[in-house]
């Protein structure tokens, strides 16, 4: 099982990382997902996640999710074949923890270099902490 640290790192990147790792049969927990970052501006991002979310009929859909462990889930569910039976298969083997659970803090978390910014002091970002706040989830 890898265990990857989200903290600071680009969701999309993570995402893409965990799915590829994931169709090869590889199990993937990613921890801290509270602390992943989306680029592009905070307004047009928390806008945009209020859209979707206000988007459809709540009893017949689309569900989208508020919490960040879900979210981050949903964006790699976006990467996979999922309505197939090895797309499936695949996104089973993916765990998304808001925080590290105790069950992982004797594990080698690894931290992935190419998922962060090229210069992450000018790119303008919002974290996904933000985003499921700003849609009424409180994290303590």
């Amino acid at each position: 099982m890898r265990v990857i640290d989200a903290k600071g790192l680009i969701v999309g990147r993570v995402a893409t990382f965990a799915a590829k790792e994931a169709l090869l049969g590889e199990e993937i927990a990613i921890v801290n997902c509270k602390h992943a970052v989306l680029t592009g501006s905070v307004e047009s991002n928390l806008r945009e996640f209020k859209e979707k979310w206000e988007r459809g009929n709540p009893f017949k859909g689309p569900f989208y999710p508020r919490g960040a462990d879900r979210i981050m889930k949903r964006t790699v569910r976006g990467m996979l074949p999922y309505k197939t039976t090895r797309g499936r298969s695949a996104l089973a083997n993916v765990k998304c923890y808001v925080e590290v659970p105790k069950g992982f803090e004797k594990e080698k978390i690894e931290s992935l270099d190419f998922a962060r910014g090229s210069d992450a002091k000018s790119l303008k970002f919002v974290t996904l902490k933000r985003i499921s706040e700003s849609m009424g989830v409180r994290y303590g």
